[in-house]
């Protein structure tokens, strides 16, 4: 039986404090968008002083992108899950469901990921999510921990070259422009939909995905 690795004070006291951060501007954006949150009114919060507050984030949009790296780890976890049972076409619906049933229950930390995406122009790099950050945020997801540090892209490309295997869609798909069409359903449907009707999105994110499958056959078909 293997022993589960011991984390020292530091890295545990680290990983808290990031994840308390964390925590608390996911609460915030459910009511309020980040602009409004001041980095002092989040440290008050967090009960750390400002300059222990920038030992964690070099900026306050740092945060954000530490937020999409968890959130983007989780889908990653769920991805691999799904492809243990299922394979090509059902792995991405799957993915999209469970995207679905998060949106839904935070649909603030959506919205300011995809508005931090639409910044990002230089693509920075994402802070990386040590170990013991992902045994505290991630208790329930076995194997987490292991986890390639992959991006949603490479799983959703991944599931559709296996689709193509499959023959679930042609063999001469254009994967460019079925993975631009698949990030653009992934984003676009929550940014359309979530502030007015956020339980449509699930119902409209399969709507979506069955016109792609039709129009990418539809194109190959020519």
């Amino acid at each position: 039986m293997a022993t589960a690795p011991r984390y020292s004070l530091r890295e545990r006291k680290f990983a808290r404090t990031r994840l308390n951060l964390a925590e608390i501007v996911t609460h915030h954006l459910e009511n309020a968008p980040l602009d409004a949150l001041s980095v002092k009114a989040l440290c008050e919060r967090a009960q750390i002083s400002e300059a222990t507050f920038f030992n964690y984030f070099p900026k306050k949009d740092d945060l954000v992108a530490y937020l999409d790296k968890l959130w983007s780890l989780e889908l990653n976890w769920y991805g691999r899950q799904a492809a243990e049972q299922q394979q090509g076409l059902a792995v991405i619906e799957a993915l999209f469901r469970y995207t679905a049933i998060q949106v839904q229950k935070k649909p603030g930390l959506m919205g300011e990921i995809i508005a931090y995406e639409a910044r990002d122009r230089t693509h920075a790099p994402r802070p990386v999510i040590t170990p013991v950050e992902r045994v505290l945020a991630f208790a329930d997801l076995p194997g987490i921990v292991e986890l390639e540090d992959e991006s949603l892209e490479l799983v959703l490309r991944a599931a559709l070259q296996q689709a193509i295997e499959r023959a679930e869609l042609p063999a001469n798909t254009l994967l460019p422009s079925a993975m631009v069409g698949l990030v653009s359903i992934f984003y676009g449907v929550p940014l359309a939909v979530m502030h007015n009707n956020p339980a449509s999105i699930g119902p409209m994110y399969r709507q979506q995905l069955a016109i792609l499958w039709a129009g990418l056959r539809a194109v190959a078909g020519d």
